[in-house]
């Protein structure tokens, strides 16, 4: 489940093109991602907001929640010159940067995240991996996708990072629709697989 529009936004100088737009992450106070992504949507900015379902329990009942996947981070695609209108908006804590430049995001991660969620594909946070064997979706919703196999108890995970953010995410996937970025291998059938987008 996600929230996405793909919409220039009028705030976007005239000279701005599809090349100069980056996606970048918005850095929300805590608990404001739904409602800085409404806010964004209304101002006509893309917008992506990643979100998953978690089971709550209260003490007279279980509930089915939508939580961020990157919890205090929405996305946008904005130009450099696209800043000011975000940085204004309330529950807007500021924009990622890097040595005084916006961090951009690769699109490819971004594009795959949002492919596997607009599918129904489930997602959840895990914690931040960097190191592992690399490898590539080769069918389905996220095929092209590259990510770190990482092994659990239960199977394996399927991990990309977003290193700026020093986050993760698995999305399940089958072992069949993986292949080690090295070999031209699927790495076998059955087996179901954690995709994470770290």
């Amino acid at each position: 489940m996600s929230t996405a529009t793909s919409i220039l936004s009028p705030n976007t100088p005239e000279t701005a093109t599809p090349s100069d737009l980056r996606w970048v992450a918005v850095y929300t106070v805590a608990r404001h991602e739904k409602v800085v992504a409404r806010q964004l949507e209304e101002r006509r900015i893309e917008t992506f907001l990643p979100l998953y379902r978690s089971l709550r329990r209260w003490k007279d009942r279980n509930k089915e929640v939508e939580l961020a996947l990157f919890p205090s981070y929405v996305f946008v695609r904005i130009a450099t010159s696209g800043k000011l209108p975000v940085l204004q908006l309330p529950g807007v804590v500021s924009i990622v940067t890097f040595n005084g430049e916006l961090a951009a995001l690769p699109e490819q991660e971004i594009n795959a995240l949002r492919t596997g969620l607009e599918n129904q594909l489930v997602a959840e946070p895990c914690p931040y991996l960097k190191v592992g064997k690399r490898v590539r979706v080769v069918r389905g919703p996220m095929a092209g996708a590259e990510g770190i196999l990482s092994r659990k108890k239960d199977g394996y995970r399927f991990v990309i990072s977003v290193d700026v953010l020093m986050r993760s995410v698995t999305i399940e996937v089958d072992a069949s629709d993986l292949e080690l970025i090295h070999s031209p291998r699927p790495l076998g059938r059955g087996a179901r697989v954690q995709a994470g987008v770290a």
